[in-house]
């Protein structure tokens, strides 16, 4: 799923959905409607079906990307800062529906994002990457980075803390 949903606007959400199904299945059409309008069920969006993205939230939107992210069942779903831009209570509701996902249909989710709400509320296991280091910096549960990270800038980082040597000092 891309951060902004990459939704199509001039489709409603059913065909959204079903396009993946459209393009690499060649399923009954009633079967792919159904399997769409399924997919929009499980993140609560099936009376919603006929609208278009405009006419919804940005929540609802990102609940919808995720719903085609599963139209064809992946065991594996990467999504893109699916909370980025949303107020908090619709993030922890993205939280919760992403956590629920995982549960019900045993799909592992790889979400990349700088909410540390989120990745206290998701996350099982944390990778983080460092663009001077080119790779992996630091790896473990949210609790473990917080608390024993070896790097102070990851301990930093899950702390919340501001950086010492780039602290500004107002006189």
């Amino acid at each position: 799923m891309y951060q902004s949903g990459a939704l199509f606007g001039s489709m409603t959400l059913l065909e959204n959905v079903q396009l993946p199904l459209d393009e690499f299945t060649e399923l009954p059409e009633p079967i792919k409607e159904l399997a769409a309008l399924a997919r929009l069920k499980m993140v609560g969006l099936d009376a919603a079906a006929d609208k278009r993205p405009a006419e919804l939230s940005g929540g609802m939107q990102k609940r919808a990307a995720i719903a085609r992210a599963m139209a064809l069942d992946p065991g594996i779903l990467f999504l893109d800062e699916p909370s980025a831009g949303l107020d908090p209570i619709t993030s922890a509701g993205i939280d919760l529906l992403i956590k629920g996902l995982a549960h019900h249909f045993n799909i592992t989710f790889v979400i990349v994002t700088h909410e540390l709400a989120s990745i206290y509320s998701i996350a099982d296991r944390v990778v983080m990457l460092g663009s001077q280091a080119k790779g992996i910096i630091a790896e473990g549960t949210p609790a473990q980075l917080r608390d024993g990270a070896a790097s102070p800038w990851v301990r930093r980082f899950f702390n919340r803390e501001p950086d010492p040597s780039h602290s500004v000092q107002l006189t």
